[in-house]
């Protein structure tokens, strides 16, 4: 599978998603899209992100915008994170990592010494017809969603 790249049209893909979603990208045709990747659900960082995107849904909304967070943690996990954060965007399972490829966000990391395959912090801007508009990759979480929003709204 190829990897998604700027000003061309992100292959379709399904995935599964918190409220017994199934997520198609082609069906979201006339929207924007972001999907956001973070390594793991109630994590500080990843919670952070997520509260962020949260807190400025209606001005997503308002810039024809759908949120969608991705990691590899279960339907299960990421019912019980969205639920206690009150995330009002579902969030994607991809314990396969085929989302994870087709972004190509599977990097090398490491913490305290230890090196391990994970996810690197990464956020896609899709416009309405489906074009890779924007990606931020390598993501710190503070001022991030703002940054986000400006791109949508730009739309």
């Amino acid at each position: 599978m190829n990897c998604v790249s700027i000003d061309k049209k992100v292959p379709s893909f399904t995935s599964q998603a918190t409220s017994e979603q199934t997520i198609t990208l082609s069906e979201l045709q006339g929207k924007n899209v972001v999907i956001y990747f973070y390594p793991k659900d109630s994590t500080p960082g990843c919670t952070t992100e997520g509260q962020n995107f949260r807190d400025l849904i209606n001005e997503f909304e308002a810039a024809n915008t759908l949120i969608f967070g991705v990691s590899r943690d279960s339907l299960r996990a990421h019912e019980n994170f969205k639920a206690k954060q009150s995330f009002p965007f579902e969030l994607i399972s991809d314990p396969d990592e085929t989302l994870c490829k087709l972004f190509d966000v599977i990097k090398l990391k490491k913490n305290y010494g230890r090196e391990y395959m994970g996810i690197e912090r990464s956020t896609f801007l899709i416009d309405s017809e489906g074009v890779l508009k924007q990606e931020w990759r390598g993501v710190k979480v503070k001022g991030h969603v703002d940054e986000v929003l400006a791109a949508a709204q730009a739309l």
